[in-house]
């Protein structure tokens, strides 16, 4: 069977940090290639959305850690291939309008977690802790988003998911936040800064992959969804 086809039906989301081109224009580039409307929210991420004529919204928001005049594209749930077209359009055309990255951007994959249970969550763990130190070569991160934004998986953590073999989500979390406090909602907690996020599956169902770079080429970005969902899958097939 075709790798790829196997990760047919998979559901994923992506977040791409920019600069150099407001979150107004943002979605105006989106608005081009899926249609629908234009929306304003403002709060405290000044969110505009563009919801697109088939009802997902996209929207980009303002982060910190690129500049409040910027923007961080988030995606809606998307599924694969079907959507791959449209969201490599989408990149195409902020690139179109004016949208850059630097060395403070990052893309984020977030894949659909909720048809596995603690048992392939720990295996997922595991082929990541073995293949982490390649993928980090290979990717070149800097030392920077390393400590700070896409620390390696923890070491303590594969010790204890080999010793206790979790079969629930709730006992996978307990040796994530190595403790059993409950912080299944917040939001910032600072177990997220992992290169694979778990605790983005307690706060919206996900796995997050933090590694990438950002960048606006939509091979790339294609390329970093198909690893993504290829670990998943992995994870979610072997005994």
């Amino acid at each position: 069977m075709d790798r790829i086809a196997e990760l047919s039906g998979m559901r994923f989301g992506v977040e791409i940090e920019t600069v150099k081109i407001s979150r107004k224009d943002t979605v105006s580039a989106i608005l081009s290639v899926v249609g629908g409307e234009i929306q304003h929210e403002g709060g405290n991420y000044d969110k505009w959305l563009c919801i697109a004529s088939d009802g997902k919204k996209w929207s980009a928001v303002s982060d910190s850690s690129i500049g409040r005049g910027n923007a961080e594209i988030v995606s809606p749930i998307l599924t694969y291939p079907d959507d791959i077209p449209t969201l490599q359009n989408v990149i195409r055309s902020i690139r179109k309008n004016g949208g850059k990255v630097n060395a403070c951007c990052g893309i984020h994959v977030h894949v659909d977690a909720s048809s596995l249970n603690g048992q392939q969550l720990g295996n997922l763990a595991k082929i990541v802790y073995k293949q982490e130190p390649l993928i980090l070569h290979a990717l070149q991160i800097s030392e920077t988003r390393l400590n700070s934004y896409t620390k390696p998986m923890e070491p303590q953590f594969i010790e204890e998911v080999n010793k206790r073999r979790p079969k629930s989500l709730a006992q996978l979390g307990k040796l994530w936040y190595q403790d059993n406090d409950d912080h299944h909602m917040e939001h910032y907690h600072s177990s997220r800064y992992h290169g694979v996020n778990f605790h983005s599956l307690y706060y919206r169902g996900t796995v997050e992959f933090r590694w990438f770079e950002s960048t606006l080429h939509a091979g790339k970005v294609k390329s970093y969804i198909q690893y993504c969902l290829a670990l998943v899958n992995r994870a979610r097939r072997v005994k």
